[in-house]
């Protein structure tokens, strides 16, 4: 009689089945750790714009805010970014940044921050 080695299809079927479960867990929590790294950025970003708000309105004290653009307060974005910025209602004491994402899992993502550096 002859003793073949090897795994029966079975066993292959078990491996398979736990493979199949560990994936689902795992592939979730992956893409929400993915997206949340990628947020951290859209968050430094908008406080780098409020702190250059900041620092455009101070030797400017009547004028404010008011005239204030993303390339004369000194922000630019080097390399691939994931969000697009702008500057919206920006008057003499408010501003409002914003950060839309454009790319993988921050599509449609929307970040503010404003004057009293609140996020939204």
């Amino acid at each position: 009689m002859k003793h073949s080695s090897g795994f029966t299809l079975l066993e292959l079927v078990v491996v398979i089945g736990v493979v199949g479960i560990l994936a689902a867990i795992a592939i979730p929590n992956y893409l929400n750790y993915l997206a949340k790294s990628q947020q951290s950025e859209v968050k430094s970003n908008l406080a780098v714009i409020y702190a250059g708000m900041l620092s455009y309105a101070a030797p400017l004290e009547l004028d404010g805010f008011e005239g204030a653009t993303l390339q004369n307060i000194g922000f630019s974005t080097d390399g691939t970014t994931r969000y697009t910025y702008s500057l919206d209602r920006v008057t003499t004491s408010t501003f409002l940044a914003r950060a839309v994402g454009i790319s993988d899992q921050v599509i449609g993502d929307v970040w503010e921050i404003d004057e009293t550096e609140e996020f939204r």
